[in-house]
């Protein structure tokens, strides 16, 4: 359930979805090894959202970063990377 900012540095509540910017993460409860009999049970998804407030989506992006997990980035920096 969201009730705040992403930015852990941003205390806004979270009141309406028409303020802001709202993100889906389709994460992986566990991970299935390739080795697996194909009757193994699949992996669980596990879908979370992330919600930027209107003042924070104008500067951050919410990315996954592999071994850290979900985490808001600078938007300059993200630009910078994709050049």
């Amino acid at each position: 359930m969201l009730s705040k900012c992403a930015n852990p540095q941003c205390s806004i509540p979270f009141h309406y979805l028409r303020n802001g910017k709202l993100f889906r993460w389709d994460g992986v409860g566990t991970s299935r090894d390739a080795a697996a009999p194909s009757h193994a049970p699949k992996p669980n998804r596990k879908v979370e959202f992330f919600w930027l407030c209107g003042d924070c989506a104008t500067r951050m992006v919410v990315v996954f970063q592999q071994g850290v997990g979900v985490t808001v980035r600078p938007l300059a920096r993200i630009h910078k990377a994709a050049s």
